[in-house]
């Protein structure tokens, strides 16, 4: 892989200018630098944002880490990001991960144990030429879980002061209905349809009822006092004259004069 042009030491964060004087260091480790985005319009403005350049521009930002396996790269004049080089070496390293040219960039930092060993430790991405780490995953979820508490406790807040606009109701149409609502009989629809296709399905299980058996000769069923009641009615009403007691009146009597 081909060795990027080196940028003068002067411009390189962290490093001693060329008058000995120290520049910006990365901040310790544990330090929270998500509130952070960096930019070089000076840089963007000179050199081109494209695969082989972006770990230069990348060094500029106050994320880089100076004790890292690719710094030693750049020094041997090296490509900081040829992986034939990393693969050999232990120790902190950055990896290309994805690239949108020239929009997007995701560099991954981790830690290397051995050729095939490796553990993630942060992530960072380039977008439209300004750098920013990306928050951990933990983070998000907290940042979302308050959100959403956030707007839950307010909708209860609105809820309540509207439910105190409303008012009281007087204390005797409230015992009322009160009563009212205790003496009345709640019927659950869903049960009752429930219920019903219970009953159905079993007496669509069970057999079919079998005929009644024949009275025997000469018994006579025992009637109960209503089927009297009617039948002494009936009776009743067939005593009866059937004669209009008005128009027959017999043959008329004459009045003696």
């Amino acid at each position: 892989m081909a060795a990027t042009p080196m940028l003068p030491p002067n411009s390189l964060a962290g490093h001693p200018d060329s008058e000995g004087n120290q520049g910006a260091t990365p901040p310790m480790p544990g330090v929270d630098m998500t509130g952070i985005c960096f930019r070089d319009q000076l840089w963007l403005n000179t050199y081109p944002l494209e695969r082989n350049l972006v770990f230069d521009y990348f060094a500029l930002s106050p994320f880089y880490d100076w004790t890292c396996n690719n710094e030693q790269l750049r020094m041997q004049s090296i490509h900081p990001l040829d992986t034939s080089h990393l693969s050999k070496m232990t120790g902190v390293e950055y990896m290309l991960s994805e690239v949108m040219e020239p929009h997007l960039f995701v560099i991954r930092k981790q830690k290397r144990d051995g050729p095939e060993k490796v553990t993630p430790m942060l992530t960072y991405y380039i977008l439209d030429g300004s750098i920013y780490q990306a928050p951990q995953l933990s983070n998000v979820f907290a940042a979302r879980i308050g959100r959403a508490i956030y707007h839950i406790s307010k909708a209860f807040t609105t809820a309540a002061s509207k439910l105190e606009k409303i008012g009281y109701v007087d204390a005797e149409s409230e015992s009322a209905a009160s009563e009212s609502l205790s003496t009345k009989e709640t019927i659950d629809i869903r049960e009752v349809k429930r219920v019903d296709h219970i009953l159905a399905s079993l007496l669509r299980k069970l057999p079919p009822a079998p005929p009644a058996p024949p009275f025997p000769d000469g018994y006579t069923p025992p009637t109960t006092e209503t089927e009297k009641g009617a039948e002494t009615q009936q009776g009743g009403e067939q005593q009866l004259p059937s004669v209009d007691p008005i128009l027959d009146q017999g043959p008329s009597k004459r009045m003696k004069y």
